[in-house]
C-alpha cells in the first residue's frame, strides 16, 4: 500500500519502521515482508521530484569544488537515488575487507565471506541479471595477471527500484509506504528508540511509536539523523570526538590519461553489451590483489570512455552534437546524471569548432545519433551510458579509485535549520594527496602491463610528474556517501556493530553505505542492497523462537 502522507490514513501496527525508500530501504522492506514482517516505510519525498522536499537536503558545503551540490548528490523521492543513476552494480572485492599497507584507520568487523552469500539476492532486487562479474574475451588470452582485464560491472534493467517492484509494493498487505513523511526527531528511552516524530509536507507532525527502526535514508541523511540524536544525548557514539560523522569517503574519479587498444578484439570488449542474463554489462581493468599490496595501491578500476567532448579536435560530428545536447541542461539531464553532465561542459566552451565538426560529419553523425537514441530510449533494457567506438581505438581512460578514510573528512551539524526545524549538515569533504599518489602509481602499473602484453598503450594528458597534481585538481565527489557511521567491532571505533545495530541503542539499525569502513573501487549500490538483505535475515531470524 502506498499513501501520500503520514496523516492520510491510520497507521496499523508494524514490526519494523524503515526510514527511506532508496535501494537500501526498499530492498530491506521487500525482503523482510517476504519473511512475514509488517513494515512501515517512511519516505520524505513524493512519487515525483519535489523542489520543496528536495530542499530539506540542503547543506553547508565547505568547499563546493570538492563536493557535488546536494541537489544532484541525493534525491528525496520514492526510490531515492535510484532515480538519478543507471545503477552500476559490482560487489566489494575480498581485498576490501583485508588490512592493507596503503590504508590506516580502516578495519571491517566481518569478512568478505560474511556478505558474499547475499549478492545473489541483491542482484535480483536490482534487476541486474546475475551474480556474475567476470567474462573472458573471445580471442584474447593474456597470461600476465598483474591486471584483471575480464572484470565486469553490471547495470540494472530497471534503474528506479520503486518501478521495478511497484506491483509487489502496491499489492502487499505487509508494506505500508508513507510518502511526504519526514522524520524530524527520535525519542530515546532506556536505550531504545520508543517513537519517531514525523512531519508531512505541510509540517504537520505526528508521533509514531516503533518497535525496531532501520535507518536507510542515504549516507549523509542517515548520519544527519544520528547527529541530531547525539545532540540530544551527547554520550552517544563516543561524543563529539567519536567516529560519527568522520571518515567521509567517496571515490577519487576522473581522467588524466588516454588509452589506445592494440586490437579490434580488445577495442570491442570494453563497449556496453547485453550478456546472456539479459542486462547490460561492461568490462573494467583492475590491478590484481598482489599488485595492490606490492605497489601500495588503493583498489582502483579503469575503463575507456569517449574522448573529451569539449575538445573539438576529436573531429566527431556525433560527439559535438552530443556536447551541445549536454550543454542544454533539461536535455542533457535526460541522457546522463547531472553530476556527470556538469563535468563534460566547461565554462569556456568554444562553439564554432564543434559546428564545423557537425557540418563535415553530418550524415554519419545523424545515423549514429539515431542508433544511440534507439538503444537508450526505445530498446529494452535501455543502454545505460554513452560510448562511441572509433577507428583509432583511442579513448579517455576513466578511473574510479578507493578513497582512504581520513578523520578530518567529516560532516557536522550547523546552527541553521531546514523548514521543518532540523539542523542542516556542514560538509567538510577532503581528499588526501597520498590517495592521488596511489592513483598515479596505478596508472603506471597499468601502463607497464599494456606495454608488456602488447594490449595497448597509455598516454598522459600532462607531464607524468604533474599527474598527481592533475588528479587532485579534478578530484570531486559526493554521490557515494561512505564511512560516516562506520561498522566496527567496538563502540570506540565505530557507530554500528557487525549486524548494523547502533552501539548503545538496542533497536536502531543503519542500512547505508555510511557503515562501510572502506570504499573499494566500485559503486556502493549493490553492496548496500546485499547488506540490506543480510540485515533483514538477521532481524527476522533474531525474533524466531
Amino acid at each position: 500500500m502506498i499513501s501520500a502522507s503520514i496523516t492520510s490514513s491510520p497507521i496499523s501496527d508494524h514490526d519494523i519502521c524503515v526510514i527511506g525508500s532508496g535501494p537500501a530501504g526498499m530492498v530491506f522492506a521487500l525482503e523482510a515482508a517476504r519473511r512475514g514482517k509488517r513494515i512501515l516505510l517512511l519516505e520524505s519525498g513524493s512519487a515525483h521530484p519535489s523542489r520543496l522536499q528536495q530542499a530539506l537536503s540542503d547543506a553547508d558545503i565547505v568547499n563546493p569544488a570538492l563536493h557535488d551540490d546536494m541537489s544532484i548528490a541525493v534525491a528525496r523521492q520514492f526510490g531515492g537515488t535510484s532515480n538519478l543513476w543507471a545503477v552500476r552494480c559490482q560487489p566489494f572485492d575480498p581485498i576490501d575487507f583485508e588490512a592493507r599497507p596503503g590504508l590506516v584507520d580502516a578495519s571491517w568487523p566481518i569478512r568478505y565471506e560474511d556478505i558474499a552469500p547475499y549478492y545473489d539476492r541483491a542482484v535480483d532486487y536490482l534487476t541486474a541479471g546475475a551474480n556474475v562479474f567476470r567474462a573472458p574475451i573471445v580471442g584474447v588470452d593474456i597470461t600476465d595477471d598483474a591486471i584483471d582485464y575480464t572484470r565486469l560491472e553490471r547495470f540494472s534493467r530497471i534503474a528506479a527500484i520503486q518501478k521495478a517492484h511497484l506491483a509487489e509494493i502496491e499489492g502487499s498487505t505487509l508494506i505500508d509506504v508513507r510518502l511526504n513523511s519526514t522524520v524530524v526527531d527520535m525519542t530515546l528511552e532506556q536505550g531504545r528508540i520508543a517513537g519517531l516524530t514525523v512531519a508531512d509536507r505541510n509540517g504537520t507532525r505526528r508521533s509514531v511509536p516503533v518497535k525496531t527502526v532501520v535507518m536507510a535514508s542515504g549516507g549523509l541523511e542517515s548520519t544527519r539523523q544520528l547527529l541530531v540524536l547525539q545532540r540530544k544525548h551527547p554520550e552517544l557514539f563516543g561524543g563529539k570526538d567519536g567516529p560519527l560523522g568522520r571518515y567521509y569517503m567517496g571515490h577519487v574519479i576522473g581522467e588524466v590519461a588516454d588509452i589506445t587498444f592494440a586490437t579490434d578484439a580488445l577495442d570491442a570488449a570494453y563497449d556496453f553489451y547485453i550478456d546472456g542474463y539479459g542486462s547490460y554489462a561492461r568490462r573494467r581493468l583492475i590491478p590484481s590483489d598482489a599488485a595492490q599490496n606490492e605497489h601500495r595501491l588503493l583498489n582502483v578500476s579503469f575503463w575507456p570512455v569517449v574522448p573529451p567532448m569539449a575538445d573539438a579536435r576529436h573531429k566527431s560530428g556525433l560527439l559535438s552534437m552530443v556536447l551541445f545536447a549536454f550543454a542544454i541542461g533539461p536535455i542533457g539531464r535526460l541522457v546522463i546524471a547531472e553530476a556527470i553532465r556538469k563535468r563534460h561542459i566547461p565554462d569556456d566552451l568554444a562553439i564554432w569548432p564543434h559546428i564545423v565538426n557537425i557540418v563535415r560529419d553530418l550524415p554519419r553523425a545523424v545515423g549514429s545519433l539515431v542508433a544511440f537514441l534507439y538503444r537508450r530510449y526505445i530498446a529494452r533494457p535501455p543502454m545505460p551510458g554513452f560510448f562511441i567506438r572509433n577507428a583509432a581505438r583511442r579513448y579517455g581512460l576513466s578511473y574510479h579509485a578507493e578513497q582512504s578514510p581520513q578523520p578530518d573528512s567529516r560532516v557536522t551539524l550547523t546552527e541553521e535549520y531546514d523548514r521543518l526545524g532540523v539542523p542542516k549538515l556542514r560538509i567538510d569533504y577532503r581528499f588526501a594527496r597520498a590517495d592521488a599518489e596511489a592513483v598515479w602509481r596505478a596508472h603506471e602499473h597499468l601502463a607497464g602491463w599494456l606495454e608488456r602484453t602488447g594490449a595497448g598503450r597509455l598516454e598522459y594528458r600532462q607531464a607524468p610528474e604533474k599527474t598527481v597534481d592533475a588528479i587532485l585538481a579534478i578530484a570531486s565527489h559526493g554521490t557515494h556517501q561512505i564511512g560516516t557511521a562506520r561498522m566496527a567491532a567496538r563502540q570506540e571505533d565505530g557507530v554500528v556493530d557487525e549486524n548494523l545495530r547502533c552501539f548503545g541503542i538496542d533497536n536502531l539499525y543503519v542500512a547505508s553505505s555510511a557503515v562501510f569502513p572502506t570504499s573499494g573501487q566500485c559503486n556502493p549500490t549493490l553492496s548496500i542492497a546485499a547488506f540490506a538483505v543480510r540485515l533483514a535475515e538477521h532481524l527476522c531470524d533474531k525474533e524466531r523462537p
